[in-house]
């Protein structure tokens, strides 16, 4: 027998072989460029995306609603022309959008965007949407409706406090990061804990426990408090001038119901109260710039406690593009190359 034809021993094939090498998924560089309601995101990031060859994911959990333009400051026809824009206007106000459902389109959007080699741009300031994209999903039990209706109906007659309380006594550490009127956060919480037995500050532990897909820079704007509230109160002035009570009324009088995100929203739901006779007319802008400082409070709380965030301070004359220098380098930096 020749040499080269005698038998070889198994473990001597297997090491002759080729070694299958199973192929790494790399993690998408992502951009996500964040802050406060009204600090100027959605301007800077159109520029930072014309900049880089990027494109706009939308993280604004009420501009996924179609009809609902002036109280959501969506961008204008003409940057959306320069600058493709995603996840705006793909559910009716009468659907419930979550934020499971926001985050599979998202992850769909990047990875389109990643693979046309353009930069996914992430834009807005919903805090549960940037955490779902960067920490992962907190994996709840389905929603009761029974039971939901039922905690709803002892709300309205007892108020949410009542809930609250019962909350701070079974979830002490949910109830101190829940505003005792923030009712939607509140019915879930218990519906966790009477659903499961567990406390939903334990059950969200596991945010942040899985391997991350993403490699993010992410940026945030942030403002004095002063400047901030000129910027809210001017933007508000600018909505009501743009025709936000018409814009309201359209969607009120429209078949059927406006879902709970819509009714609740900054602006709508003052003016749906203004509609009803609940609330006067010299009350009504005031109101709204309350609800707006209350919310862009609540932001700030989330956004600090988000790693690695590069803080982007603004001064009332700081012009876009200076702050659009810095994040460029940033990326670029960021992805490998020169600053």
């Amino acid at each position: 027998m020749p040499p080269d034809a005698r038998p070889c021993h198994p473990a001597l094939q297997a090491a002759r072989r080729p070694r299958r090498v199973s192929p790494v998924e790399l993690p998408t560089d992502i951009l996500v460029i964040t802050g406060q309601t009204a600090s100027g995101k959605e301007r800077l990031a159109v520029t930072v995306a014309e900049r880089l060859g990027g494109e706009i994911i939308s993280a604004d959990s009420m501009k996924v609603y179609r009809e609902m333009e002036i109280g959501t400051a969506k961008a204008p026809a003409d940057q959306r022309r320069a600058v493709p824009h995603h996840l705006l206007d793909v559910a009716d106000p009468g659907e419930t959008f979550s934020t499971a459902e926001w985050l599979r389109r998202a992850e769909r959007a990047i990875a389109d965007v990643a693979a046309r080699s353009r930069v996914p741009v992430i834009s807005g300031g919903a805090p549960l949407y940037l955490k779902s994209l960067l920490e992962g999903m907190f994996e709840g039990p389905a929603a009761d409706h029974a039971l939901r209706t039922r905690l709803k109906e002892e709300a309205e007659a007892r108020g949410a406090p009542v809930l609250h309380a019962r909350l701070a006594q079974v979830d002490p550490l949910a109830a101190s990061r829940i505003h005792p009127n923030d009712l939607r956060r509140i019915t879930r919480a218990l519906e966790v804990w009477e659903l499961t037995g567990t406390p939903i500050s334990e059950l969200q532990k596991q945010w942040g426990s899985r391997r991350p897909r993403w490699r993010p820079l992410v940026a945030a704007i942030r403002r004095e408090r002063t400047d901030l509230t000129q910027r809210i109160t001017e933007r508000i002035e600018r909505m009501m001038r743009a025709g936000l009570v018409d814009e309201v009324r359209r969607l009120a009088a429209r078949p059927g119901d406006l879902a709970r995100g819509p009714r609740q929203a900054l602006g709508y739901a003052e003016v749906l109260e203004y509609l009803d006779g609940r609330l006067a007319e010299k009350d009504l802008v005031p109101a709204i710039i309350a609800h707006t400082r209350q919310f862009a409070r609540r932001q700030m709380t989330w956004l600090s406690r988000f790693p690695d965030v590069v803080w982007l301070d603004a001064a009332p004359d700081t012009p876009p593009e200076a702050l659009a220098e810095r994040i460029v380098a940033l990326w670029r930096e960021h992805v490998g190359g020169t600053p």
